[in-house]
């Protein structure tokens, strides 16, 4: 039976009213519904009204700002199809894609720079305090680790988004801090490529290299008499050794002091895996292949990288040490290119730190 369109609108606005009243008399129903907590929403929704209201005309009445939002958190906590979300909200699919499609641009581009600001020397000298009182490495400024989100074969793509694992995905390459939250990202290259070919085409290679991050100059480790150790970020076997990115030792032939280095750096490493676990568990869209263009997978995985750090940074209680600051030093270093004899220096003295009375601690003699 046809239905004139304002009726169809009516009707589709009464019923989302009647959700959305509901949702707000019963938060716990709201948090689980939209993988945020209300008070969340409310301010989320309020940075992002500006460029989710539209003008009404004289054939419809616009889709509000609240639907537009809980529309889209509905999509990226579910991984639902655009389908299935139109009998929920009674809306065309196209219409849902369109509104899908400019939430998760708006989400990017409104709160990146709140939730993603380029760190400062007193933040990273904050995050090294974190990794020393959490993870017991010293001089860390972030774990590092690549995430491959399945994606559908674009068309005519080749093997360009197969990886290693034996399906299509585009790779979030991100750096972590102790507090589970994201510190710089780098989403969109190509699943063939390998984590360290990523990294030295990523910005942050590019900032890193032109000293742009304005990373601590090197400092004495905790205890120590040796000389000062640079800061350094930590990876898995996939990054390729420098003076600031640690990676672990060989598994052939591991001594006592190298194997104590690499039980260190994994419990440093984790954290990037842990804050990945928790992104894909509150946003399921990446959990299963996302069936969308290329350009638009992108634009779903900053969103979602955004909604991580902002429900972290307003609905998670801060660490009782969040004010302290530690004294910063003067000048960043240089990075990347091959190991070289730095890199292998920088690592040799952190194992033999470790090794050390200074440097060491019961538990990783008893789990080695």
């Amino acid at each position: 039976m046809w239905v004139h369109p304002i009726i169809a609108q009516r009707v589709r606005k009464g019923q989302f009213a009647s959700l959305f009243a509901d949702l707000r008399a019963h938060p716990p129903k709201f948090f689980s519904y939209c993988r945020m907590s209300l008070a969340t929403f409310d301010r989320l929704l309020g940075e992002l009204r500006p460029g989710l209201t539209f003008m009404d005309t004289n054939m419809r009445r616009s889709v509000s700002a609240e639907e537009r939002l809980i529309i889209t958190l509905r999509f990226l906590a579910t991984g639902n199809s655009f389908a299935t979300l139109h009998f929920e909200f009674r809306m065309g699919t196209s219409t849902i894609a369109g509104i899908v499609r400019s939430t998760c641009a708006q989400i990017w581009t409104r709160l990146r720079a709140e939730v993603l600001p380029p760190p400062t020397r007193q933040q990273w000298m904050q995050i090294a305090h974190g990794f020393l009182e959490r993870a017991h490495f010293p001089n860390c400024i972030g774990a590092l680790d690549g995430k491959h989100i399945r994606v559908k074969k674009p068309p005519n793509s080749g093997s360009r988004y197969y990886n290693y694992k034996q399906f299509f995905s585009v790779v979030l390459l991100a750096l972590a801090d102790t507090n589970y939250r994201f510190i710089i990202v780098d989403i969109g290259a190509y699943g063939s490529s390998a984590d360290a070919r990523i990294f030295r085409a990523s910005r942050m290679s590019q900032w890193l290299l032109s000293n742009q991050l304005d990373i601590p100059q090197p400092s004495p480790l905790p205890g120590s008499s040796g000389p000062p150790a640079p800061y350094v970020f930590v990876g898995d076997e996939a990054f390729a050794l420098s003076p600031n990115l640690m990676r672990p030792f060989p598994r052939r032939g591991l001594d006592a002091r190298r194997r104590h280095f690499n039980y260190r750096l994994s419990r440093a490493r984790r954290y990037v895996e842990c804050t990945f676990g928790i992104l894909v568990s509150k946003w399921r869209i990446l959990l299963s292949a996302i069936q969308m263009a290329p350009e638009n997978v992108n634009a779903v995985i900053k969103a979602c990288v955004v909604l991580h750090n902002y429900t972290r940074m307003h609905d998670c209680v801060p660490d009782e040490e969040a004010d302290v600051w530690p004294t910063a030093g003067q000048e960043g270093l240089p990075m990347l290119g091959r190991a070289g004899s730095v890199g292998l220096r920088v690592r040799e003295q952190y194992a033999e730190y470790f090794m050390s009375a200074a440097g060491s601690f019961p538990s990783q003699h008893s789990s080695r």
